[in-house]
C-alpha cells in the first residue's frame, strides 16, 4: 500500500486554509476593524509555528538541511508569496464595506484561482538544481479528467461571484420596496 500521508497533510491544510478567511475577517472585527492588528497576531503566529517548530524540531534531532543557495531562494520567495497571500486576505477583508460579511465570496475567489494557478505553473514549470530555474515544458501530463476538474474550479468560482451578485441586487430591490412602501402621499393643501 502506497503511503498516502501526502493526501492527509493536504486535507489538513485544506481545512486550515478553509477557516482561514472566515477567521481573518473575525479578527478584524474583534479589533475594531484594524486589519493591520490582524496581520500582526497571524504574523506572530507564523512565527511559532514557521520559525520556533523547526529550531525544536532541528535540536531534538531532525535532520538539518544542506543549506544552499538555490533551495535558500526558492524556499524564501514561497514565503514571501505566502506572507503576501495572508495580506492581501487581510486587505480583502478590510476593503469590505462596515458591517458586510463578505467571507463567502473571499475565500471562494482566493482558493479557486490559487489551485489553478498551481496546476498551470506545475505543468510547465519543472525547475532543478540540475537544469536550472527557468526550465519549461509539458512533462507528465495528467489525463483529461483534471482538465475537467480545472475546468469546474473555474466554473465554481465564477458561480459564486454570480450569485454574489444575484444576492446583492435582490437586497438593493428589497431595500427599495421597503423605501417606496413607506413614502407618504403629500396632503392636498386647503384652499
Amino acid at each position: 500500500m502506497d503511503n498516502k500521508m501526502w493526501l492527509v497533510y493536504s486535507i489538513i491544510a485544506g481545512l486550515c486554509w478553509g477557516t482561514y478567511v472566515p477567521l481573518v475577517h473575525q479578527g478584524i472585527q474583534g479589533l475594531q476593524r484594524n486589519s493591520l492588528g490582524s496581520f500582526l497576531c497571524v504574523g506572530a503566529a507564523y512565527f511559532l509555528i514557521a520559525v520556533l517548530f523547526p529550531i525544536g524540531m532541528f535540536v531534538s534531532g531532525e535532520k538539518t538541511p544542506e543549506w544552499n543557495a538555490y533551495g535558500i531562494t526558492f524556499a524564501t520567495l514561497a514565503g514571501v508569496a505566502g506572507a503576501l497571500g495572508a495580506l492581501c486576505v487581510i486587505f480583502a477583508n478590510r476593503a469590505t464595506p462596515p458591517g458586510s460579511d463578505f467571507r463567502m465570496y473571499i475565500g471562494p475567489v482566493i482558493f479557486a484561482l490559487a489551485p489553478l494557478l498551481n496546476t498551470v505553473i506545475s505543468l510547465v514549470w519543472h525547475p532543478s538544481q540540475a537544469t536550472g530555474a527557468f526550465h519549461f515544458g509539458f512533462e507528465h501530463l495528467p489525463g483529461w479528467k483534471f482538465y475537467v476538474g480545472i475546468l469546474l474550479t473555474g466554473a465554481g468560482t465564477f458561480l459564486v461571484l454570480y450569485s454574489k451578485e444575484e444576492t446583492e441586487s435582490a437586497a438593493k430591490a428589497a431595500a427599495q420596496r421597503a423605501a417606496a412602501a413607506h413614502v407618504t402621499p403629500p396632503q392636498a393643501t386647503p384652499q
